[in-house]
């Protein structure tokens, strides 16, 4: 299992910074593609918590009684707690800024990072 995870993460990396390595691409680009990447995790983590929470419900409204109650009830709290987790580094986020007086006109829930591709000489 862990030779399996070895070489995943070796393709992926090779994946990742080959364009790099061969001066196809600046490492902005590579760096814009990453940050493409980690937004579009972070969205589906949030599809799947929000499905666990109404899969959980659905499953503990609908089903006869005893252990399929219980494990809806199990998989609802996961997903209120996976979607508390999710919101509250936001938070967390936000406090660090007025801590470290790091202002800005963006919304608290956060884009992403921001690469700026262009490069002034």
């Amino acid at each position: 299992m862990l030779m399996r995870v070895r070489v995943i993460s070796s393709i992926i990396a090779v994946a990742l910074f080959a364009p790099v390595l061969a001066s196809a691409a600046s490492i902005f680009d590579t760096v814009s593609l990453a940050n493409t990447l980690l937004n579009s995790l972070i969205g589906l983590f949030i599809t799947a918590a929000i499905v666990a929470l109404f899969w959980g419900i659905v499953k503990y409204l609908f089903s006869g009684g005893g252990e399929d109650k219980t494990e809806g009830l199990k998989i609802a709290m996961y997903g209120v707690v996976a979607i508390f987790l999710m919101v509250s580094i936001w938070g967390i986020i936000r406090l660090l800024q007025n801590t470290f007086k790091v202002t800005s006109t963006d919304p608290i829930i956060p884009q992403g990072i921001q690469v700026n591709t262009v490069t002034s000489y």
